[in-house]
Protein backbone atom coordinates (compact mmCIF):
# COMPACT_ATOMS: atom_id res chain seq x y z
CA UNK A 1 0.00 0.00 0.00
CA UNK A 2 2.72 2.45 0.95
CA UNK A 3 4.47 1.94 -2.36
CA UNK A 4 1.20 2.61 -4.18
CA UNK A 5 0.67 5.82 -2.30
CA UNK A 6 4.24 6.87 -2.93
CA UNK A 7 3.84 6.18 -6.63
CA UNK A 8 0.84 8.51 -6.67
CA UNK A 9 2.57 11.18 -4.63
CA UNK A 10 2.10 14.78 -5.62
CA UNK A 11 5.77 15.67 -5.73
CA UNK A 12 8.21 12.96 -6.65
CA UNK A 13 11.49 12.49 -4.90
CA UNK A 14 14.29 13.58 -7.19
CA UNK A 15 15.65 10.49 -8.84
CA UNK A 16 17.27 10.47 -12.26
CA UNK A 17 16.05 8.09 -14.94
CA UNK A 18 19.55 7.08 -16.02
CA UNK A 19 22.55 5.49 -14.34
CA UNK A 20 26.25 5.11 -15.03
CA UNK A 21 25.57 1.73 -16.67
CA UNK A 22 23.46 3.41 -19.39
CA UNK A 23 24.89 5.00 -22.52
CA UNK A 24 22.92 8.17 -21.76
CA UNK A 25 25.13 10.93 -20.31
CA UNK A 26 23.54 12.61 -17.28
CA UNK A 27 24.10 16.37 -17.67
CA UNK A 28 23.92 19.14 -15.08
CA UNK A 29 25.14 22.74 -14.68
CA UNK A 30 28.55 21.52 -13.52
CA UNK A 31 29.38 19.42 -16.58
CA UNK A 32 27.19 20.88 -19.36
CA UNK A 33 29.72 23.42 -20.55
CA UNK A 34 32.59 20.91 -20.64
CA UNK A 35 30.67 17.98 -22.11
CA UNK A 36 28.38 19.73 -24.58
CA UNK A 37 29.23 23.35 -25.33
CA UNK A 38 32.98 22.88 -25.69
CA UNK A 39 32.54 19.68 -27.66
CA UNK A 40 32.73 19.28 -31.44
CA UNK A 41 30.35 16.31 -31.27
CA UNK A 42 26.70 16.37 -32.22
CA UNK A 43 24.56 16.06 -29.09
CA UNK A 44 20.98 14.89 -28.72
CA UNK A 45 19.69 16.00 -25.31
CA UNK A 46 16.43 15.23 -23.52
CA UNK A 47 15.18 17.73 -20.92
CA UNK A 48 12.88 15.82 -18.58
CA UNK A 49 11.12 15.98 -15.21
CA UNK A 50 10.85 12.90 -12.95
CA UNK A 51 7.12 13.45 -12.36
CA UNK A 52 6.34 13.63 -16.10
CA UNK A 53 4.52 10.53 -17.37
CA UNK A 54 5.59 11.05 -21.00
CA UNK A 55 9.21 11.31 -19.82
CA UNK A 56 8.90 8.01 -18.00
CA UNK A 57 7.48 6.41 -21.15
CA UNK A 58 10.38 7.75 -23.24
CA UNK A 59 13.13 6.37 -20.96
CA UNK A 60 13.48 2.92 -22.55
CA UNK A 61 13.58 4.36 -26.09
CA UNK A 62 16.09 7.01 -25.04
CA UNK A 63 18.43 4.37 -23.61
CA UNK A 64 18.04 2.29 -26.78
CA UNK A 65 18.81 5.38 -28.89
CA UNK A 66 21.97 6.11 -26.89
CA UNK A 67 23.24 2.55 -27.35
CA UNK A 68 22.52 2.59 -31.09
CA UNK A 69 24.33 5.93 -31.59
CA UNK A 70 27.26 5.18 -29.28
CA UNK A 71 30.47 6.52 -30.81
CA UNK A 72 28.49 8.38 -33.49
CA UNK A 73 26.24 10.91 -31.75
CA UNK A 74 26.30 11.83 -28.07
CA UNK A 75 23.03 11.29 -26.24
CA UNK A 76 22.40 13.11 -22.96
CA UNK A 77 19.65 13.91 -20.48
CA UNK A 78 19.00 16.83 -18.12
CA UNK A 79 16.70 16.58 -15.12
CA UNK A 80 15.26 20.05 -15.76
CA UNK A 81 13.08 19.85 -12.67
CA UNK A 82 16.20 19.68 -10.50
CA UNK A 83 18.46 21.77 -12.78
CA UNK A 84 15.88 24.37 -13.84
CA UNK A 85 18.62 26.87 -14.72
CA UNK A 86 19.57 24.72 -17.72
CA UNK A 87 15.95 24.28 -18.75
CA UNK A 88 15.36 28.02 -18.53
CA UNK A 89 18.53 28.80 -20.43
CA UNK A 90 17.24 26.85 -23.44
CA UNK A 91 13.59 27.94 -23.11
CA UNK A 92 12.29 24.53 -22.11
CA UNK A 93 8.57 24.97 -21.46
CA UNK A 94 7.34 21.38 -21.32
CA UNK A 95 8.55 17.83 -20.84
CA UNK A 96 10.08 15.94 -22.42
CA UNK A 97 11.81 18.44 -24.73
CA UNK A 98 14.52 17.13 -27.06
CA UNK A 99 17.11 19.47 -28.53
CA UNK A 100 19.89 18.90 -31.07
CA UNK A 101 23.17 20.67 -30.31
CA UNK A 102 25.00 20.79 -33.62
CA UNK A 103 27.54 23.18 -35.13
CA UNK A 104 26.33 26.22 -33.22
CA UNK A 105 25.98 25.00 -29.66
CA UNK A 106 24.54 28.36 -28.61
CA UNK A 107 21.45 27.85 -30.79
CA UNK A 108 20.29 24.23 -30.57
CA UNK A 109 17.47 23.00 -32.80
CA UNK A 110 14.25 21.49 -31.48
CA UNK A 111 13.75 17.84 -32.40
CA UNK A 112 10.26 17.55 -33.89
CA UNK A 113 10.13 13.87 -34.88
CA UNK A 114 8.54 10.79 -33.38
CA UNK A 115 9.29 9.63 -29.83
CA UNK A 116 10.34 6.03 -30.57
CA UNK A 117 13.96 4.95 -30.83
CA UNK A 118 13.93 4.40 -34.61
CA UNK A 119 12.52 7.86 -35.33
CA UNK A 120 14.95 9.51 -32.93
CA UNK A 121 17.95 7.70 -34.44
CA UNK A 122 16.84 8.73 -37.93
CA UNK A 123 16.52 12.34 -36.80
CA UNK A 124 19.98 12.28 -35.24
CA UNK A 125 21.58 10.81 -38.37
CA UNK A 126 19.90 13.45 -40.54
CA UNK A 127 21.28 16.18 -38.26
CA UNK A 128 24.72 14.57 -38.43
CA UNK A 129 24.54 14.45 -42.22
CA UNK A 130 23.73 18.19 -42.27
CA UNK A 131 26.61 18.94 -39.90
CA UNK A 132 29.10 17.05 -42.09
CA UNK A 133 27.86 18.79 -45.26
CA UNK A 134 28.29 22.18 -43.58
CA UNK A 135 31.83 21.33 -42.57
CA UNK A 136 32.66 20.09 -46.08
CA UNK A 137 31.42 23.37 -47.53
CA UNK A 138 33.45 25.37 -45.03
CA UNK A 139 30.51 26.61 -43.00
CA UNK A 140 30.92 26.38 -39.25
CA UNK A 141 33.50 24.13 -37.70
CA UNK A 142 32.15 22.88 -34.46
CA UNK A 143 31.66 24.83 -31.31
CA UNK A 144 32.71 28.47 -31.24
CA UNK A 145 31.62 28.70 -27.64
CA UNK A 146 35.02 29.09 -26.04
CA UNK A 147 36.35 31.63 -28.51
CA UNK A 148 37.12 34.90 -26.85
CA UNK A 149 34.74 37.83 -27.16
CA UNK A 150 32.99 37.97 -30.47
CA UNK A 151 31.21 34.68 -31.03
CA UNK A 152 27.60 34.37 -29.97
CA UNK A 153 27.23 33.73 -26.29
CA UNK A 154 23.65 32.56 -26.10
CA UNK A 155 22.69 35.83 -24.40
CA UNK A 156 22.63 39.52 -25.07
CA UNK A 157 25.33 41.87 -23.83
CA UNK A 158 22.60 44.47 -23.36
CA UNK A 159 21.35 42.49 -20.37
CA UNK A 160 24.69 43.04 -18.63
CA UNK A 161 24.47 46.47 -16.99
CA UNK A 162 27.56 48.61 -17.54
CA UNK A 163 28.45 50.08 -14.15
CA UNK A 164 30.61 53.15 -13.60
CA UNK A 165 31.84 55.42 -10.81
CA UNK A 166 28.88 57.69 -11.60
CA UNK A 167 25.99 55.20 -11.64
CA UNK A 168 27.13 52.43 -9.27
CA UNK A 169 25.61 53.75 -6.04
CA UNK A 170 22.32 54.66 -7.69
CA UNK A 171 21.83 51.41 -9.60
CA UNK A 172 23.35 48.91 -7.18
CA UNK A 173 23.55 50.16 -3.62
CA UNK A 174 20.29 52.13 -3.62
CA UNK A 175 18.18 49.69 -5.62
CA UNK A 176 17.24 47.30 -2.82
CA UNK A 177 17.74 44.41 -5.26
CA UNK A 178 20.37 41.70 -5.65
CA UNK A 179 23.34 42.32 -7.94
CA UNK A 180 26.19 40.13 -9.16
CA UNK A 181 28.94 42.43 -10.34
CA UNK A 182 31.98 41.38 -12.37
CA UNK A 183 35.09 43.57 -12.07
CA UNK A 184 37.17 43.00 -15.21
CA UNK A 185 40.12 44.30 -17.18
CA UNK A 186 39.96 44.40 -21.01
CA UNK A 187 43.41 42.78 -21.36
CA UNK A 188 42.52 39.86 -19.05
CA UNK A 189 42.22 36.51 -20.84
CA UNK A 190 40.02 34.93 -18.17
CA UNK A 191 37.71 37.97 -18.40
CA UNK A 192 37.36 37.44 -22.15
CA UNK A 193 36.50 33.79 -21.58
CA UNK A 194 33.90 34.76 -18.98
CA UNK A 195 32.24 37.39 -21.19
CA UNK A 196 29.89 35.12 -23.19
CA UNK A 197 29.04 33.15 -20.04
CA UNK A 198 28.21 36.35 -18.17
CA UNK A 199 26.07 37.66 -21.05
CA UNK A 200 24.13 34.40 -21.41
CA UNK A 201 23.58 34.19 -17.66
CA UNK A 202 22.42 37.81 -17.53
CA UNK A 203 19.70 37.17 -20.10
CA UNK A 204 18.47 34.00 -18.40
CA UNK A 205 18.53 35.50 -14.90
CA UNK A 206 16.70 38.62 -16.05
CA UNK A 207 13.89 36.49 -17.46
CA UNK A 208 13.66 33.92 -14.68
CA UNK A 209 13.72 36.41 -11.80
CA UNK A 210 11.49 38.92 -13.62
CA UNK A 211 14.33 41.45 -13.52
CA UNK A 212 14.80 41.21 -9.73
CA UNK A 213 18.40 39.96 -9.87
CA UNK A 214 20.86 41.85 -12.05
CA UNK A 215 24.26 41.09 -13.55
CA UNK A 216 26.58 44.05 -14.00
CA UNK A 217 30.15 44.66 -15.09
CA UNK A 218 32.76 47.24 -14.08
CA UNK A 219 35.84 48.00 -16.18
CA UNK A 220 38.19 48.26 -13.21
CA UNK A 221 40.97 49.82 -15.30
CA UNK A 222 38.71 52.81 -16.03
CA UNK A 223 36.68 53.05 -12.82
CA UNK A 224 39.55 52.61 -10.43
CA UNK A 225 37.65 54.28 -7.58
CA UNK A 226 35.19 51.37 -7.48
CA UNK A 227 37.96 48.80 -7.75
CA UNK A 228 39.78 50.44 -4.85
CA UNK A 229 36.62 50.74 -2.72
CA UNK A 230 35.97 47.00 -2.95
CA UNK A 231 39.58 45.84 -2.72
CA UNK A 232 39.81 44.31 -6.20
CA UNK A 233 43.20 42.63 -6.60
CA UNK A 234 42.71 40.29 -9.56
CA UNK A 235 40.49 39.77 -12.59
CA UNK A 236 37.81 38.77 -13.04
CA UNK A 237 36.44 39.26 -9.52
CA UNK A 238 32.71 38.75 -8.95
CA UNK A 239 30.97 40.23 -5.94
CA UNK A 240 27.42 39.88 -4.62
CA UNK A 241 25.57 42.98 -3.44
CA UNK A 242 22.43 42.68 -1.30
CA UNK A 243 20.39 45.41 0.35
CA UNK A 244 21.78 46.50 3.69
CA UNK A 245 24.63 43.99 3.70
CA UNK A 246 28.35 44.15 3.05
CA UNK A 247 29.29 42.79 -0.40
CA UNK A 248 30.58 39.24 -0.48
CA UNK A 249 32.72 37.31 -2.92
CA UNK A 250 30.94 35.00 -5.34
CA UNK A 251 32.37 31.53 -4.83
CA UNK A 252 30.51 29.55 -7.50
CA UNK A 253 31.54 28.22 -10.88
CA UNK A 254 32.14 30.42 -13.90
CA UNK A 255 29.94 28.66 -16.48
CA UNK A 256 26.62 30.19 -17.41
CA UNK A 257 24.81 27.29 -15.74
CA UNK A 258 26.68 27.80 -12.48
CA UNK A 259 26.11 31.55 -12.54
CA UNK A 260 22.39 31.15 -13.27
CA UNK A 261 22.00 28.58 -10.49
CA UNK A 262 23.78 30.87 -8.03
CA UNK A 263 21.66 33.84 -9.04
CA UNK A 264 18.42 31.87 -8.65
CA UNK A 265 19.48 30.78 -5.16
CA UNK A 266 20.11 34.41 -4.26
CA UNK A 267 16.73 35.35 -5.70
CA UNK A 268 14.83 32.80 -3.61
CA UNK A 269 16.84 33.64 -0.47
CA UNK A 270 16.07 37.35 -0.77
CA UNK A 271 12.65 37.31 -2.40
CA UNK A 272 9.56 38.35 -0.50
CA UNK A 273 7.22 35.48 0.33
CA UNK A 274 4.68 34.77 -2.40
CA UNK A 275 1.47 36.75 -2.27
CA UNK A 276 -1.48 35.14 -0.49
CA UNK A 277 -4.49 35.71 -2.74
CA UNK A 278 -8.20 35.36 -2.11
CA UNK A 279 -9.93 33.37 -4.87
CA UNK A 280 -12.07 36.14 -6.34
CA UNK A 281 -12.61 34.65 -9.79
CA UNK A 282 -11.57 31.81 -12.08
CA UNK A 283 -8.54 33.70 -13.39
CA UNK A 284 -6.96 33.90 -9.94
CA UNK A 285 -7.21 30.13 -9.44
CA UNK A 286 -6.13 29.22 -12.97
CA UNK A 287 -3.15 31.56 -13.15
CA UNK A 288 -1.81 30.56 -9.74
CA UNK A 289 -2.22 26.84 -10.31
CA UNK A 290 -0.82 27.04 -13.87
CA UNK A 291 2.18 29.16 -12.94
CA UNK A 292 3.40 27.07 -10.01
CA UNK A 293 4.13 23.39 -9.46
CA UNK A 294 1.77 23.39 -6.50
CA UNK A 295 -0.96 25.76 -5.40
CA UNK A 296 -1.80 25.59 -1.70
CA UNK A 297 -5.45 26.43 -1.00
CA UNK A 298 -7.06 27.10 2.38
CA UNK A 299 -10.82 27.06 2.94
CA UNK A 300 -11.40 29.19 6.02
CA UNK A 301 -14.48 29.27 8.26
CA UNK A 302 -17.27 31.76 7.57
CA UNK A 303 -16.49 35.25 8.86
CA UNK A 304 -19.43 35.00 11.32
CA UNK A 305 -17.75 31.99 12.92
CA UNK A 306 -14.33 33.59 13.44
CA UNK A 307 -14.62 37.35 13.14
CA UNK A 308 -11.85 39.39 11.55
CA UNK A 309 -9.36 38.55 14.31
CA UNK A 310 -9.82 34.82 13.90
CA UNK A 311 -9.56 34.98 10.12
CA UNK A 312 -6.44 37.11 10.27
CA UNK A 313 -4.93 34.54 12.62
CA UNK A 314 -5.42 31.82 10.01
CA UNK A 315 -4.05 34.06 7.26
CA UNK A 316 -1.00 34.86 9.39
CA UNK A 317 -0.26 31.15 9.78
CA UNK A 318 -0.46 30.76 6.00
CA UNK A 319 1.89 33.70 5.42
CA UNK A 320 4.44 32.21 7.81
CA UNK A 321 4.32 28.94 5.87
CA UNK A 322 4.60 30.81 2.54
CA UNK A 323 7.75 32.49 3.90
CA UNK A 324 9.14 29.18 5.16
CA UNK A 325 8.59 27.45 1.81
CA UNK A 326 9.23 30.40 -0.52
CA UNK A 327 12.14 28.61 -2.21
CA UNK A 328 9.62 26.09 -3.51
CA UNK A 329 7.94 28.89 -5.50
CA UNK A 330 4.44 27.58 -4.74
CA UNK A 331 1.24 29.56 -5.13
CA UNK A 332 -0.93 30.38 -2.09
CA UNK A 333 -4.70 30.93 -2.15
CA UNK A 334 -7.65 31.09 0.24
CA UNK A 335 -11.42 31.26 0.15
CA UNK A 336 -14.29 31.35 2.62
CA UNK A 337 -16.28 28.21 3.37
CA UNK A 338 -19.40 27.95 1.26
CA UNK A 339 -18.32 30.54 -1.32
CA UNK A 340 -16.67 28.20 -3.85
CA UNK A 341 -18.70 25.02 -3.35
CA UNK A 342 -17.63 23.40 -6.63
CA UNK A 343 -13.99 23.82 -5.62
CA UNK A 344 -14.68 22.31 -2.20
CA UNK A 345 -16.52 19.38 -3.78
CA UNK A 346 -13.71 18.72 -6.26
CA UNK A 347 -11.26 18.51 -3.35
CA UNK A 348 -13.47 16.39 -1.12
CA UNK A 349 -13.82 19.12 1.52
CA UNK A 350 -17.48 19.90 1.18
CA UNK A 351 -19.42 21.43 4.03
CA UNK A 352 -17.52 20.62 7.22
CA UNK A 353 -14.11 20.48 8.85
CA UNK A 354 -13.06 24.12 8.46
CA UNK A 355 -10.41 25.41 8.23
CA UNK A 356 -9.24 22.96 5.57
CA UNK A 357 -6.24 22.94 3.24
CA UNK A 358 -5.39 21.22 -0.03
CA UNK A 359 -2.35 21.30 -2.31
CA UNK A 360 -3.05 20.91 -6.04
CA UNK A 361 -0.68 19.87 -8.81
CA UNK A 362 -2.60 21.27 -11.79
CA UNK A 363 -0.35 19.57 -14.35
CA UNK A 364 -1.32 16.15 -13.01
CA UNK A 365 -4.72 17.20 -11.61
CA UNK A 366 -3.81 15.55 -8.32
CA UNK A 367 -4.33 16.94 -4.84
CA UNK A 368 -3.49 16.13 -1.24
CA UNK A 369 -5.44 17.16 1.87
CA UNK A 370 -4.11 18.42 5.17
CA UNK A 371 -4.98 15.70 7.70
CA UNK A 372 -3.36 17.35 10.74
CA UNK A 373 -4.13 20.58 12.53
CA UNK A 374 -4.37 23.95 10.77
CA UNK A 375 -1.36 25.28 12.64
CA UNK A 376 2.25 26.08 11.86
CA UNK A 377 3.29 22.61 13.04
CA UNK A 378 0.51 20.75 11.25
CA UNK A 379 0.90 22.61 7.95
CA UNK A 380 4.69 22.34 8.09
CA UNK A 381 4.47 18.54 8.47
CA UNK A 382 1.95 18.39 5.60
CA UNK A 383 4.08 20.48 3.22
CA UNK A 384 7.34 18.82 4.28
CA UNK A 385 5.90 15.41 3.39
CA UNK A 386 4.74 16.71 0.00
CA UNK A 387 8.13 18.22 -0.76
CA UNK A 388 9.87 14.84 -0.31
CA UNK A 389 7.24 12.77 -2.08
CA UNK A 390 5.30 11.35 0.86
CA UNK A 391 1.58 11.38 1.41
CA UNK A 392 -1.49 10.07 -0.37
CA UNK A 393 -3.17 11.92 -3.21
CA UNK A 394 -6.37 11.79 -5.21
CA UNK A 395 -7.53 13.08 -8.58
CA UNK A 396 -9.25 16.45 -8.67
CA UNK A 397 -12.98 15.86 -9.10
CA UNK A 398 -13.89 15.99 -12.78
CA UNK A 399 -10.21 15.89 -13.78
CA UNK A 400 -10.08 19.66 -14.26
CA UNK A 401 -10.19 22.85 -12.24
CA UNK A 402 -13.82 23.52 -11.26
CA UNK A 403 -16.03 26.50 -12.03
CA UNK A 404 -15.33 29.47 -9.77
CA UNK A 405 -17.79 32.16 -8.65
CA UNK A 406 -16.73 35.78 -9.09
CA UNK A 407 -17.01 37.56 -5.74
CA UNK A 408 -16.04 40.77 -3.99
CA UNK A 409 -12.87 40.74 -1.90
CA UNK A 410 -13.16 40.48 1.87
CA UNK A 411 -13.19 43.99 3.34
CA UNK A 412 -11.16 42.98 6.41
CA UNK A 413 -14.06 43.56 8.79
CA UNK A 414 -16.13 41.38 11.10
CA UNK A 415 -19.19 39.83 9.54
CA UNK A 416 -22.70 41.12 10.11
CA UNK A 417 -25.81 39.04 10.54
CA UNK A 418 -28.37 39.60 7.80
CA UNK A 419 -31.05 42.14 8.80
CA UNK A 420 -34.52 40.61 8.97
CA UNK A 421 -37.62 42.54 7.97
CA UNK A 422 -39.49 44.21 10.87
CA UNK A 423 -43.20 43.38 11.14
CA UNK A 424 -45.72 45.95 12.45
CA UNK A 425 -48.14 44.09 14.74
CA UNK A 426 -50.13 47.18 15.84
CA UNK A 427 -53.02 46.41 13.51
CA UNK A 428 -53.27 42.76 14.37
CA UNK A 429 -56.39 41.93 16.42
CA UNK A 430 -55.30 39.47 19.03
CA UNK A 431 -58.01 37.49 20.81
CA UNK A 432 -58.05 38.05 24.57
CA UNK A 433 -58.04 34.32 24.98
CA UNK A 434 -54.95 33.90 22.74
CA UNK A 435 -52.66 31.32 24.20
CA UNK A 436 -55.33 29.78 26.49
CA UNK A 437 -56.39 26.20 26.05
CA UNK A 438 -60.07 25.55 25.64
CA UNK A 439 -61.65 22.53 27.25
Amino acid sequence: LSSTLLGCSLVFMVQGFYSASDDVVELNPSNFNREVLQSDSLWLIEFYAPWCGHCQSLTADWKKTATALKGIVKVGAVDADQHNSLGGQYSVKGFPTIKIFGANKNKPDDYQGGRNSQAIVDGALNALHTLVKDRMSGRSGGSDYSRQSGGGGGGSKKDVVELTDDNFDRLVLNSGEVWLVEFFAPWCGHCKSLEPEWAAAASAVKEQTKDKVHLGAVDATVHQGLASRYGIRGFPTIKIFKKGEEPEDYQGGRTRGDIIAGALDLFSDNAAPPELLEILNADVLKKTCDDYQLCVIAVLPHILDTGAAGRNGYLEVMMKMAEKYKKKMWGWLWTEAGVQMELEASLGIGGFGYPAMAAINARKMKFALLKGSFSETGIHEFLRDLSVGRGSTATVGGGALPNINSIEAWDGKDGELPVEDDYDLSDVDLDDNFGKDEL
